[in-house]
Parts: structure tokens; C-alpha cells; sequence
């Protein structure tokens, strides 16, 4: 593998985590929401990875082999949970139904933090490996002096 394609398949891994933490962070913030342009309680977003062939262009793809190994990843989609909201027994909330209850985002708070814990590392380890890349091209360039 050169450096090249060490850099790419790291980057699109920091593209694919920055998203996943925008995401997170989104639902963290909404986590009270309880009316949305849409009409109801804010809906939980997940983003959905998927690995890709690593190549730069269309003929790239075609002429690599078929059993090669390296892939990069993307986001493919954001999905919306389409869980049951919460209802919680608040009769003075302006959106009260005439039951008195209001639905709420089903957004685990606790949950959402492991998960931005575990998409923070997993950016970290992306940058380590670019600067384990970018060390080892200055190495391979010191070594041709």
C-alpha cells in the first residue's frame, strides 16, 4: 500500500465520524424537542456506514483486482428512529394532548454519549494513523537523502 492510500482510506474515515458525531450531537441537543416543523417530538437519527473500494476514480475501480482489500468507508444513509415517543404526564406543556400527556424524543441520553465516546476515539485512531503515515514518508524521504 503507498502513503497515498493509507491517507485516503484514513480521511474517509475521519469524514465518516465527523458525520456520525454531527449526528450525535444533534440528538443530544434535541433531546427535549417536542414539536418540530414536521409535526411531533424530535426523531433520533443513526448514520449507516459502508465500506467502499478504495480508488480515486471510475478507472481505478475497473482495472484493480477484484480480491483487493482496500476499502474505504462513507456514510450510505441517515436514518430516522421511528420509535414511539415518550409520553410523559405534564397537563400545563403547551403540547399537551387533551390527555395531558406530551411526547418526547425517545433519545437515551447515556446511550448517546457512549456512542460519542466511541466515534471520538475512532477519530482519534484515524489521525494516528495519518500521522503514522506522514512520519513514515518523512522517514522513507530521509532514508533516499
Amino acid at each position: 500500500m503507498d502513503f497515498s492510500t493509507a491517507m485516503r482510506i484514513s480521511s474517509s474515515g475521519l469524514s465518516a465520524q465527523r458525520q456520525r458525531l454531527n449526528t450525535i450531537s444533534s440528538n443530544i441537543a434535541n433531546v427535549n424537542t417536542t414539536k418540530t416543523p414536521e409535526g411531533g417530538p424530535y426523531r433520533r437519527k443513526d448514520v449507516v456506514f459502508e465500506a467502499m473500494p478504495d480508488a480515486r476514480n471510475f478507472g481505478e475501480l475497473v482495472t484493480s483486482s477484484p480480491n483487493s482489500d482496500m476499502q474505504r468507508v462513507q456514510v450510505s444513509d441517515v436514518v430516522v428512529d421511528r420509535k414511539a415517543p415518550l409520553l410523559k404526564y405534564e397537563p400545563d406543556h403547551p403540547d399537551a394532548n387533551e390527555d395531558g400527556y406530551v411526547a418526547y424524543p425517545n433519545i437515551n441520553l447515556m446511550e448517546e454519549m457512549a456512542n460519542m465516546i466511541q466515534a471520538t476515539r475512532s477519530y482519534e485512531a484515524n489521525v494516528s494513523v495519518m500521522q503514522a503515515t506522514k512520519d513514515m514518508a518523512l522517514g522513507a524521504i530521509e532514508i533516499g537523502r
